[in-house]
């Protein structure tokens, strides 16, 4: 039985959501292709290591609340969501932010490949 787009990406984003809020830069880098594109609000960065900086580099506290708009099964492989995104931080206003994620099936895994992030107005 094929999970539904949703399903897929919540199981993904579950995953990454966990690792952020235990501020583990290298689980969250693990939810990555060895090649992701990964566009956070700094300049983009490809591969696990570039993300694993990336998160290592965010303040302590961080928390990541989701909720998935859209969804897409574009092959038996791949699943494109649209996401809104509550980062929450212990000394500041929490930043909603879009979340255009691509989830790729590597071997027996679902991973991102292509992670962007808007800010909204």
């Amino acid at each position: 039985m094929a999970s539904s787009e949703a399903d897929v990406l919540r199981t993904v984003l579950d995953r990454w959501k966990s690792a952020v809020d235990a501020h583990q830069p290298d689980q969250v880098a693990s939810v990555f292709t060895e090649d992701a594109i990964f566009q956070g609000l700094r300049p983009y960065v490809v591969g696990r290591d570039g993300v694993a900086a990336y998160y290592a580099a965010q303040p302590l506290g961080l928390t990541a609340a989701y909720e998935i708009r859209e969804t897409r099964r574009l092959a038996d492989d791949a699943v494109l969501g649209y996401l809104e995104v509550e980062f929450g931080f212990t000394d500041r206003p929490a930043l909603r932010v879009y979340l255009g994620v691509l989830v790729r099936r590597v071997g027996g895994a679902w991973l991102i490949g292509h992670y962007q992030v808007s800010r909204l107005d």
